[in-house]
């Protein structure tokens, strides 16, 4: 993939996400021969030794990154010894970095850890919402039960800081807060990871409600570089990461849910790991290859960042044609009406599909 270095663009926390810069159009909308919508964006590709690769668009202009992050939230656990201390499983660990569609695996490994850390669910800070899946509110309804926060989406990021607030010996209540020790201690490792001062950037409260800092494209990108490749990690962190990206390969199910994108593209092509964020933010790492990967859809739409990182992911010069052929379903989405006519498609601008 040929494509041009962005150029450099300051910032400042004064001015996050407003100002007036053109970003390449990344996904086009077809209704019929025509298109109807156009979806621009920005992404950052780094490579051995932090190098960029390619990019495109605004990458030195912070984005909140949200749940793109969450393997990185979940390294503490990992490194303090934590999870081997309570047994966490491949299946667990996955679904601490899950952004997961409340369906009843998702539940039951929830509540396992909050099990074999000694915590309850009452005690997680994430906030009540129902199951994403539309089988899982049924049955919720079904019951007569009301949504409970081991249904939010991030219930499984929760249960392990929990699981680190314990670790650490510190009050558990309140780890949602940014002086807490498990956000300073996430801070730490964001701050090591790409190449940032946490302190210095934007601040903000997540869906979630723990804090998210904004990050830019490239040291979102150089962090998931860093976490593929192992490349600047000590070996204690190093073998964190290799867990994690073991257990989000394995049980990619956990990581998102029935007929999510994320699941669904681990699911054709093992060598990749991709997290969503939200607001059109995509993460990717692809350890074969050392490459770290960060995206953002400028209006936030999620169909067009899943179609344009599918895309990115599918241009990168590290895959036989057979597997690149896998991406093929994930570039250019039919889209149907309500009687199942086909009515147009979702598919990568040029500059994306080559």
């Amino acid at each position: 993939m040929k494509v041009a270095p962005s150029k450099a663009f300051r910032y400042s926390t004064r001015k996050f996400m407003d100002e007036p810069i053109p970003n390449p159009v990344l996904v086009e909308i077809h209704r019929g021969s025509a298109v109807e919508s156009r979806h621009r964006g920005s992404f950052c590709v780094v490579g051995a030794n932090g190098k960029t690769v390619a990019a495109a668009g605004t990458i030195d202009q912070p984005v909140f990154p949200r749940s793109a992050i969450k393997a990185f939230q979940a390294l503490p656990l990992i490194e303090t010894g934590a999870a081997d201390l309570i047994g966490l499983t491949p299946e667990e660990i996955a679904l601490l970095c899950s952004s997961h569609s409340g369906e009843a695996d998702h539940v039951r490994v929830a509540y396992s850890i909050l099990h074999k850390a000694g915590m309850r669910e009452e005690q997680l800070e994430c906030g009540a919402h129902p199951p994403q899946d539309h089988a899982a509110l049924r049955e919720l309804i079904k019951s007569g039960s009301e949504p409970r926060v081991i249904h939010n989406n991030c219930s499984g990021k929760h249960a392990g800081m929990l699981a680190l607030a314990a670790r650490l010996g510190v009050e558990p209540s309140g780890y949602i807060d940014p002086d807490h020790p498990v956000q300073r201690t996430i801070a730490q490792v964001l701050d090591e990871l790409c190449d940032v001062q946490t302190r210095n950037l934007p601040r903000a409260i997540d869906g979630c409600s723990v804090p998210t800092w904004g990050l830019p494209l490239r040291n979102l990108a150089l962090g998931f570089q860093r976490f593929a490749s192992g490349e600047t990690l000590d070996a204690r962190r190093r073998n964190a990461a290799s867990r994690i990206l073991s257990a989000v390969r394995a049980h990619p199910f956990m990581v998102a849910g029935t007929k999510r994108f994320c699941t669904r593209l681990m699911e054709t092509s093992p060598s990749v790991f991709v997290k969503t964020g939200a607001e059109g933010v995509f993460c990717a790492a692809i350890p074969h290859a050392g490459l770290g990967i960060a995206l953002k859809c400028e209006d936030g739409s999620a169909r067009a960042s899943e179609t344009a990182t599918a895309a990115l992911i599918a241009s990168l010069d590290v895959w036989t044609a057979a597997e690149r052929d896998q991406f093929r379903p994930f570039i250019e989405v039919t889209l149907k009406n309500w009687r199942e006519m086909e009515v147009g498609k979702i598919s990568a601008a040029r500059m994306l599909s080559g």
